[in-house]
């Protein structure tokens, strides 16, 4: 797959069937941006549908490193709260921090995924270093100068490609939590997870092993 291309595009992290998605996809281990991928860039919060879906996966067995180029008190503050490994001025896409997260998770490339907002720093350096990647749509469209620059950038490269699933951001904010209980009833209660996606998971397709 192009350095360029991720390998699925959602409108919001709520709307990842954490057991389609990551479980049968063979995905265990999530590296995952913090501003505009779950904390909004303009109130500093983390919408509750995003809260809901961290604590179903994390029940799932999914581990969490926060991975994200901001070095302000603020992501120190938020991986206290979540209780989750950070890994923080990571310069992103260079692939240095993307290594540094997956040991502290003990992972290994094929089953770890990038999860952010941004093409040019989640999407290309993930696959810098051989992992799958995840984009979404951001939170809020207030960002950073710069960021906003590149996303002129990132919709040449994404041409006419649509988020999963098709729906207006205001449509997916009001039907992310409703759909969050729905995917409890997807995840295995005891199962172990895989370690490669099945033949007959075609959503995995485009995965980089």
């Amino acid at each position: 797959m192009p350095l360029w291309t991720p390998e699925r595009y959602f409108s919001r992290i709520s709307h990842i069937v954490i057991g389609r998605d990551l479980i049968d996809c063979g995905f265990e281990n999530v590296l995952l941006d913090i501003d505009n991928t779950i904390l909004t860039r303009d109130t500093h919060e983390v919408p509750r549908d995003v809260g809901m879906w961290l604590g179903k996966a994390r029940d799932a067995g999914i581990r969490f490193c926060l991975l994200s180029n901001n070095w302000h008190h603020g992501v120190y503050e938020l991986a206290g709260e979540l209780e989750l490994p950070l890994v923080a001025k990571a310069v992103k896409p260079l692939p240095p921090a993307f290594l540094r997260a997956k040991k502290k998770l003990g992972a290994k490339r094929r089953n770890t995924v990038v999860i952010g907002d941004q093409l040019i720093t989640d999407v290309l350096g993930a696959h810098f270093v051989g992992m799958a990647a995840y984009m979404l749509q951001p939170l809020v469209e207030q960002d950073l100068p710069h960021t906003l620059f590149l996303r002129h950038f990132e919709r040449v490269l994404m041409g006419d490609r649509q988020p999963e699933p098709l729906s207006s951001v205001p449509q997916a904010a009001q039907q992310a939590a409703q759909q969050i209980a729905q995917q409890t009833a997807l995840l295995p209660q005891s199962a172990p997870m895989a370690e490669a996606p099945s033949v007959a998971a075609p959503m995995c397709k485009g995965r980089q092993i």
